[in-house]
């Protein structure tokens, strides 16, 4: 099994560019943002529960892949998790349609994505390996917490 560090590593190398790197700090969490806002749009009726989504679900599971790995940075986004629970709690609030907020989000992110991989000349990382997907948010968090000098 790969290590956090062998993962934010692998992912690194095929973002290398600045502007690349710049297009991922807002991108990636814009699609990670917009994924929970899918997924918070999808209630668990058997639950009996009408604040429990898909969200809750999908993020518990998030917590406990990055556990595996890295504790510290599960922890981080832990945190982050919640923020995204409460701003799509707030834009339920506001009578817009969230899986539509969620899908322009998400279609214009991913946009940017390939545009900063089209500059960095590098495929994204997610074609060699799905869970890529899931590191790219740990690896920008990794960049706060070396700056913090938090242990990953």
């Amino acid at each position: 099994m790969k290590s956090m560090n062998d993962w934010l590593e692998e992912y690194g190398s095929s973002h290398r560019n600045h502007t690349n790197k710049l297009i991922h700090w807002i991108c990636v969490p814009a699609i990670f943002f917009s994924i929970v806002g899918f997924l918070y749009s999808v209630p668990i009726p058997f639950l009996h529960n009408e604040n429990i989504t898909l969200a809750h679900i999908a993020l518990l599971l998030l917590i406990i892949y990055y556990t595996r790995l890295s504790v510290s940075l599960a922890a981080g986004m832990l945190i982050i998790g919640m923020v995204c629970l409460w701003l799509w709690r707030w834009v339920a609030g506001t009578g817009l349609v969230l899986w539509e907020v969620a899908l322009v989000i998400f279609v214009l992110a991913w946009i940017g994505q390939f545009i900063g991989h089209k500059i960095e000349g590098a495929k994204p990382s997610f074609f060699k390996d799905l869970q890529f997907l899931l590191i790219g948010p740990a690896w920008l968090l990794s960049f706060i917490y070396r700056k913090a000098g938090i242990p990953i």
